[in-house]
């Protein structure tokens, strides 16, 4: 029987990849749906480059996110962030793993449209809340009442992420749980679009 339900896990990523051909796939969803943690994972499964566009704009600004925000505000941040996005999204296949503002920017979202299969890892407040509460790494959040910060990013967010290609709901489950639902996002997604 493990070696039918490794065929079936064989067949779902050798599916997913097939679908996304030389396309990316972006992750995108409020800070701790897991777009990095996850989207490693499926970049593994997969067999293709991950990378975070978070870590990559450290990289080329040679500071913090933190930092960035201290020093040139959101405004600016944001500008860097498209630019950054834009270049990644060039080469392909591999899995991006965007910021919680990058698919919110419509010039970023135009991009990743244009380039890539979205998928949006969508999660509960409370859910959310266990995961960012743990870190004071969060520049969005420092405020009087994070929680209800992040509450209100939920509510202005939201709607723009249901724009993504697919929802995978993100959630207190094994990793692997949620790497096999992203790929079966790509699958399903794909064999849905044959329906006239």
């Amino acid at each position: 029987m493990s070696e039918e339900v490794l065929t079936l896990a064989e067949s779902l990523r050798d599916r997913a990849r097939s679908v996304l051909g030389t396309r990316n796939l972006v992750l995108v969803g409020l800070m701790g749906a897991g777009k990095s943690s996850i989207g490693r994972l499926v970049a593994n499964q997969l067999g293709i480059p991950f990378v975070d566009t978070d870590i990559e704009i450290e990289r080329v600004s040679r500071m913090t996110i933190t930092e960035l925000f201290e020093a040139y505000g959101e405004a600016e941040f944001r500008a860097l962030e498209t630019r950054v996005i834009k270049r990644l999204l060039k080469g392909g296949p591999r899995v991006v793993s965007t910021g919680g503002g990058a698919f919110i920017n419509d010039r970023t979202r135009r991009h990743v449209k244009r380039s890539g299969l979205s998928v949006w890892l969508k999660a509960d407040l409370d859910v959310l809340w266990d995961r960012v509460s743990k870190r004071d790494t969060r520049p969005l959040l420092k405020t009087e009442n994070p929680k209800q910060t992040l509450e209100n990013l939920m509510n202005a967010r939201y709607p723009i992420y249901a724009e993504a290609d697919f929802t995978v709901l993100s959630r207190d489950v094994g990793k692997d749980v949620m790497v096999k639902e992203v790929l079966a996002a790509i699958v399903e997604g794909k064999e849905e679009s044959k329906i006239p």
